[in-house]
């Protein structure tokens, strides 16, 4: 069943645009120091280096200490 205005192929779009922006350096993860950056960016100048490793380790499923675009995209279809 298909809902009215539900694109699977865009919203995945968005999020790898929305992790690119995160991933400053390019490389395909996203490492605590990114993650404190971007939140700062977006306003949320609290969130210590700390803060983000706690949250980078609640969403990385595979124990490396950073966010790959599917770890990033699994958080997002919780």
């Amino acid at each position: 069943m298909r809902y009215e205005g539900a694109d699977p192929v865009a919203d995945i779009e968005e999020a790898r645009k929305h992790f690119q922006r995160i991933d400053t350096d390019g490389d395909g993860v996203i490492t605590a120091a990114e993650f404190k950056t971007a939140l700062a960016q977006g306003g949320d100048w609290n969130v210590t280096e700390a803060v983000a490793e706690a949250i980078i380790k609640s969403r990385d499923l595979n124990g490396d200490k950073v966010l790959s675009f599917d770890e990033f995209w699994a958080h997002l279809n919780k």
